[in-house]
């Protein structure tokens, strides 16, 4: 089968070369969004078969396995987050041929006459925070961004920066880019966006202003606590060692069992944002100091989960391959095998230990679940008891 995927902009005028004009005259079936089919039409066969791109594209890809060959209309280039990929995935061996256009990025930086080869793309259409996020993070000087006209909008976009603290950027929004008579450009502080509206299809370009502190090892007098108690955080240079000793710049997801304040999490979640963090707690405390301190320190995606973890049903959560236990009331072995349940088979656990008695149950947990301990380091913090940092991780043999 045969693809001519042709990217448009938004202008209803459109001027196509001679190449693509013949493309069209010589074929008979067409596909699309709505927009794209009013834009288009006057050009099309007067017998022409119109299949529109709509949710489920299961169906859209059923009704294009009738022909040999389709004509496809999308906005802007077909490879940047755009519909010649999905045809790549869905029939990887059909034949396409491109004739792409600007991006709407592009398009919004050649306006502003902005250089655009160092700015960061983020595509939040129809997907998660997860991306943006770990741009926030990081700390991108310019970050482009796809929106999309549900939970992404600008003000929603916004509203998620502001309430982690990140209003070091200004906004450039551009509206309906390519159309003659509706394109509009807006460049706004960020609390200038909360209460508008804007009309879609549009994007945003994100320029940064101030520099905003991204610490490693964050002093323990700085989070909130647990009824003001020092003693329930992981300190700081267990916290450092703990995190070492997880190794999660080449993780992917991450469980921290027993967070308490969430220091541990929100580490991790600063020096590695790409992480997807889930972190349990029982007490229904813990869920107002894990999101203040998460707001304090800018560390938005970490999913909290309140309730004693050996109850907890974790079928439906993402398979963790780095695993702390900072706390477990007494169930230390009943939580090692249920992580042992999901734990991926490459996956570790990290343990601190406050008493031989802890250590000794550990040690017994792990052996019971075929785990092996790889290492094991002391550390006194101060006139606190000795930790013991240790770490484990499946028997290869």
């Amino acid at each position: 089968m045969k693809f001519f995927v042709i990217g448009i902009d938004d202008n209803k005028d459109q001027h196509f070369s001679k190449e693509i004009m013949q493309v069209i005259q010589a074929n008979s079936v067409f596909s699309g969004g709505k927009r794209h089919y009013e834009i288009v039409r006057r050009f099309l066969p007067h017998n022409a078969d119109w299949i529109e791109i709509a949710i489920p594209l299961d169906l859209v890809f059923s009704r294009y396995e009738k022909y040999k060959k389709v004509v496809v209309f999308v906005s802007g280039d077909p490879l940047f987050f755009g519909f010649a990929n999905t045809i790549q995935t869905k029939m990887p061996d059909a034949e396409i041929v491109l004739y792409p256009f600007f991006n709407s990025l592009q398009l919004l930086a050649h306006r502003l006459l902005m250089s655009y080869q160092d700015m960061h793309i983020v595509s939040l259409t129809g997907r998660s925070w997860q991306k943006f996020d770990e741009a926030l993070i990081l700390g991108y000087e310019k970050i482009g961004i796809l929106t999309d006209n549900n939970k992404h909008t600008p003000a929603e976009i916004v509203r998620r920066m502001l309430y982690y603290g990140y209003d070091n950027y200004t906004i450039t929004i551009g509206e309906r880019l390519g159309n003659k008579e509706k394109e509009n450009i807006i460049t706004l502080n960020l609390h200038e966006v909360l209460n508008n509206t804007f009309a879609f299809p549009n994007n945003l370009i994100l320029q940064k202003n101030v520099i905003r502190s991204r610490p490693l090892g964050i002093s323990d007098n700085e989070f909130y606590l647990l009824d003001g108690r020092t003693k329930m955080i992981t300190k700081r240079p267990v916290r450092l060692l703990t995190l070492s000793l997880l190794d999660l710049r080449n993780k992917t997801v991450f469980w921290d069992i027993g967070f308490c304040t969430g220091s541990v999490s929100i580490e991790a979640k600063l020096q590695f944002p790409h992480l997807c963090i889930m972190a349990f707690e029982q007490r229904i405390e813990g869920l107002d100091l894990i999101t203040n301190n998460s707001r304090k320190f800018g560390t938005p995606g970490i999913i909290p989960i309140i309730g004693d973890f050996t109850e907890i049903d974790i079928s439906g959560y993402s398979v963790p391959d780095a695993v702390f236990i900072g706390g477990h009331g007494g169930k230390l072995k009943e939580i090692v095998s249920k992580i042992c349940t999901v734990l991926n088979k490459k996956g570790i656990i990290v343990f601190n230990s406050v008493s031989k008695e802890s250590r000794q149950l550990f040690e017994e947990a792990i052996k019971q679940n075929n785990l092996l301990l790889e290492s094991s380091t002391s550390l006194k913090v101060d006139d606190f008891s000795v930790i013991e940092v240790m770490k484990a991780k499946y028997n290869d043999e």
